[in-house]
């Protein structure tokens, strides 16, 4: 009942956040102004605290057989015994029907808390962009800090008060003007609204709050702006501000983009709730900084002067985190990268701040699977609880032992765990993992006080629920689930192991054997128990991973190995250690950490080195996983999990068979039908196209003799146009190799058949004679393409290479880059020109693929830009790839041309399909095609049965070419129609198909 309950209680609340994020629910102020969530939370409470008090008192009591006869003798005699026992039997049955209406009432005040929670987040959420000036007042400590030289952007939660509509652009000065109206204001009793009378109709007056994240990034400094000083750059000074500073800022506010916009992101990553998960309203990019702060303390008001105590002292503490980054942080610009990084590694294993770590050194971590050692666990939490408890014990033996006459030892050192673990939790943010440990200490603590019953199993279980129940939307947050469900299994194979472990080492210690063979054998039982642990805790939390992040680096079983150990007992001891010394002695902590941070980087050199093995280059597991599987999987291990002989183990085989079938299913679904996947990239110019068409009967291409059951094309183009200003990409070309590895890997692509780069690259381009203004305009971001080409050819095989315009430069291009690189195991690749007249395809012509333009013959680029088409014999349907869970990919938005659809003229070898993959920067291109390509009689045929065009909204295509095509459906990469459409078809109709 205990399990049956908690897990409805997790569902239903799940369930109710699940349902209200999706459809608009109505908001009830009245509802919420009678049950808020404090109340409520504290109502949940006290009925389960009933609940539990009502079941562990209401235990039947077994009966021996004989006394069962010998009472059932004494019935029959004495009547008054049966109206005892009919009492009896009521009272139970009463016990009974209010366990189940306590348990019903807390599974729907569950719901309802999650609910409330969530009208809560939607009264305070913005709801439509503005451009505002706001007095900003920081809190916590930023995510990450702002550095023009590393491309680093500024990233910190703010509340935001005193706001007004911003009417024109504000200097520096101008804020710095608003800051001392504002004192002389406050010093002078007036009306807050005072300031900004004129914009209370606008934003409700001063009394609207947010709570936001704000954005600065760095933008490219031109060359009047080289000085790198407060003056010349204002977003420079953000770094120097501490929790608790307040200051006006003239801001850009956005409201959260919801979960569906979210299937745009490469990665897959849903920043919607996981800001939604802290409780933010908004994103808010910093337009212009001022530099006075609202230093007066008694007129400044930060959102939480008048909250808790509690809540002032964690801006203490996060004070002195800040000042603990700023110690770290000195002198960073003359240190090498890899010495900033074991820096940063270093105060990220000390107070949870990864501010100083950069993406290189995240993505070294998440491929080597250890990203979770990054994070603030309970190990660290647990070190720390025990050496200050340790400490207090020997400060009252030695100075006052006369305590213990009072309070018994255990509990002055469970006393000072939990001073301690509680002040490190906050001193680390309280994030998940570290407040689950200090509220475990805290409980198991007064389960010992209390002398309950309740096993640490049951313990554990209740503080989830009690975690949600304090703020239902850590359900959304993934550090909640590894957390518990990774203690949940060390302490499941802790009760099945330590029995047999126990009697080895009995064993072992009883034979007269030396010390060297006793030594090795107890160290070879402790490396098999780790590795049986590691694997034990790789294989179960492998299902939660991949349903979380769509991703798993098997490296995670190896490294974990030796990394946890190195981590728990070396580098933690030591690095708690010189952050108590800081406190004292900052000269010792330093050398300390000098120690530690040369630790990490030799660790980081080995981690290094063992990811870039060739042999071992394929680490990521990409397999998608859903909440059915995720199902299957538990009633899999749920035999092992259990009581041995609870269940037979036989019964595991039926849920592992049916997992198998449904995995290789769903791998079987996205090689076997022929698709093309419009995949992310973070750039609304910048497209990828994903072709996946299977090989029935053994075709085989024209240019390869290996046998494959699929073959797949990725098509590449970047759309700005030539006539447009438009702002530069601020892609770099390792970050989309990898994103697009990422995708082809959760895709089953092992291999490419051939990559097409859709538009010119001057940078692989001779000098020529014409144009050179052309080329200038697009010279900066023309070495993206060919540069991701080249390192995605380093991540996977790659047959063929297709480049628009003219590619003599290439094999220079590529030595140039190994040069930069520094790196021997570089594979190259050849280039052959992607222009009009070009074929592949299948030995048997299911499949083709010809260029329709591209002109590099020509002096001028602005015809180089290569459209394809692909002819196919099967349907090929057109999905938006979702990176969250790729077999959810929706069919993409497609329009139909009513006027330009005839019916076709069936014959038994006509492909069914053609897809159009337009690449044009300039209106030449379609020109040229006109003059060129002959023009078909009227009476004839058409040749397909489906024509499709994707492209991207910025085409320079006409509306006589659309009709010479013959298309019928025309899909855009950023969802808006190109204007020839309207010129060709006022009426179109607008349905989600498949071609």
């Amino acid at each position: 009942m205990y399990w049956l309950i908690g897990s409805l209680i997790i569902i239903a609340m799940m369930g109710v956040l699940a349902v209200a994020d999706s459809m608009a629910i109505s908001t009830s102020s009245s509802l919420m102004d009678i049950l808020n969530t404090p109340t409520l939370s504290f109502s949940l409470i006290i009925f389960a605290i009933i609940l539990i008090v009502i079941a562990q008192f209401n235990v039947p009591s077994a009966k021996p057989s004989h006394l069962s006869q010998h009472t059932a003798g004494i019935s029959s005699r004495n009547p008054s015994y049966n109206t005892s026992h009919k009492s009896k039997l009521f009272f139970r049955i009463l016990t009974h029907v209010l366990v189940a209406v306590l348990a019903i009432g807390l599974i729907i005040g569950s719901a309802l808390q999650a609910l409330i929670s969530h009208q809560q987040a939607e009264l305070t959420e913005i709801t439509e962009p503005m451009r505002v000036q706001a007095l900003v007042t920081i809190e916590g400590i930023s995510d990450s800090v702002y550095d023009v030289a590393t491309d680093s952007g500024y990233r910190q939660v703010a509340v935001i008060s005193d706001i007004s509509p911003l009417m024109s652009a504000l200097a520096v000065k101008d804020l710095d003007a608003m800051t001392s109206n504002f004192l002389i204001d406050e010093n002078n009793s007036l009306s807050n609204n005072k300031l900004y009378e004129n914009n209370s109709n606008n934003n409700n007056g001063k009394n609207v709050t947010y709570r936001v994240l704000l954005n600065a990034y760095p933008k490219k400094p031109s060359k009047q702006s080289s000085k790198k000083n407060l003056d010349s750059n204002p977003f420079d000074r953000l770094n120097y501000l501490q929790p608790g500073d307040q200051l006006f800022m003239s801001l850009a506010l956005a409201p959260l983009a919801t979960s569906e916009q979210a299937l745009s992101n490469p990665s897959g990553f849903d920043s919607y709730r996981w800001l939604r998960g802290r409780h933010i309203d908004g994103v808010a990019n910093i337009l212009t900084v001022g530099t006075s702060n609202v230093t007066n303390t008694e007129v400044s008001k930060p959102a939480f002067a008048s909250s808790s105590y509690l809540q002032r002292f964690q801006t203490y503490i996060n004070q002195g985190r800040w000042q603990l980054r700023q110690h770290f942080y000195q002198d960073w610009s003359t240190k090498t990268t890899a010495a900033q990084q074991a820096k940063a590694v270093t105060l990220s294993l000390l107070t949870g701040d990864r501010s100083l770590i950069n993406h290189d050194t995240k993505d070294l971590y998440q491929l080597a699977g250890i990203s979770h050692l990054l994070a603030i666990s309970g190990t660290h939490v647990l070190f720390l609880a025990i050496m200050l408890a340790g400490a207090a014990v020997l400060l009252f033996d030695r100075l006052w032992p006369r305590i213990y006459r009072y309070v018994p030892r255990w509990q002055v050192r469970w006393w000072a765990m939990i001073a301690a673990a509680f002040i490190y939790a906050l001193f680390t943010g309280f994030d998940v993992p570290a407040a689950r440990t200090a509220w475990m200490l805290f409980a198991i603590g007064l389960v010992r006080l209390t002398l309950l019953p309740v096993s640490t199993m049951r313990v554990l279980f209740a503080l989830a629920v009690l975690m949600a129940w304090l703020d239902p939307y850590v359900l959304w947050q993934a550090g909640y689930w590894l957390s518990f469900i990774a203690v949940a299994l060390l302490l499941k194979y802790d009760d099945a192991s330590y029995t047999q472990s126990a009697v080895i080492s009995k064993t072992a210690s009883a034979h007269n054997a030396s010390v060297v063979n006793t030594a090795f054998k107890r160290v070879w039982i402790i490396g098999k128990r780790v590795f049986k642990l590691q694997f034990w805790l790789f294989i179960t939390l492998l299902p939660i991973t991949l349903l979380l992040f769509g991703k798993a680096s098997l490296w995670g079983l190896v490294i974990n190995l030796f990394a946890i150990g190195l981590f728990g007992w070396v580098i933690v001891p030591l690095n708690l250690l010189a952050g108590l010394c800081y406190l004292l002695s900052p000269a010792i902590a330093d050398r300390i950490w000098l120690l530690v941070s040369a630790i990490v980087a030799k660790l980081h050199e080995l981690i290094t080195w063992l990811t870039s093995l060739p042999a071992l280059s394929e680490a990521w597991l990409y397999t998608p996983v859903n909440v059915a599987i995720l199902l299957m999987v538990l009633l899999s291990m749920l035999p092992w999990l259990l009581p041995r002989g609870f269940i037979s183990r036989w019964l595991a085989l039926p849920p592992l068979t049916l997992l198998m079938m449904t995995v290789y299913a769903n791998q079987q679904s996205l090689t076997t039908i022929s698709t093309l996947y419009i995949l992310p990239t973070g750039d609304p110019y910048i497209s990828a196209a994903l072709l996946q068409y299977p090989v029935v009967n053994n075709e085989q291409s024209s240019t390869t003799n290996t046998h494959k059951t699929n073959i797949s094309w990725l098509f590449l183009s970047d759309h700005r146009p030539n006539a447009a200003r438009t702002m530069p990409s601020n892609l770099k070309a390792n970050k989309l190799s990898m994103t697009l590895a990422q995708q082809l890997g959760s895709l089953s692509v092992d291999t490419l058949e051939g990559i097409v780069v859709q538009s010119s690259s001057a940078g692989l381009t001779d000098t020529l004679t014409t144009d050179k203004t052309y080329l200038a305009s697009n010279a900066s971001a023309s070495e993206l393409l060919p540069l991701t080409v080249f390192q995605l050819n380093q991540r996977l095989p790659i047959s063929q290479y297709w480049q628009a315009g003219r590619s003599d430069h290439w094999s220079a291009f590529q030595q140039a880059y190994k040069v930069t690189s520094q790196s021997k195991d570089i594979t190259n690749i050849s280039v052959q020109r992607c222009e009009q007249g070009k074929t592949w395809q299948l030995g048997n012509g299911g499949l083709s693929i010809q260029a329709l333009t591209g002109w590099s013959n020509i002096d001028s680029p602005s015809v180089w830009d290569c459209t394809v088409a692909i002819d196919a014999s099967l349907p090929i349907r057109v999905l938006k790839y979702n990176a969250a869970d790729p077999l959810k990919s929706i069919p993409a938005t497609a329009q139909t041309l009513t006027s330009s659809s005839q019916p076709p003229t069936h014959q038994a070898n006509m492909p069914r399909a053609r897809l159009i993959l337009n690449a044009d920067t300039h209106q030449r291109i379609w020109q040229m095609w006109t003059l060129l390509c002959p023009v078909e009689p009227p009476e004839q045929p058409r040749t397909f049965r489906n024509v499709t065009w994707l492209g991207h909204s910025t085409s320079q295509i006409t509306a006589e070419v659309i009709s010479r095509q013959t298309i019928n459906e025309m899909i855009t990469y950023d969802g808006k129609m190109p204007e020839a459409t309207l010129s060709l078809n006022p009426a179109v109709d607008t349905t989600n198909t498949t071609p």
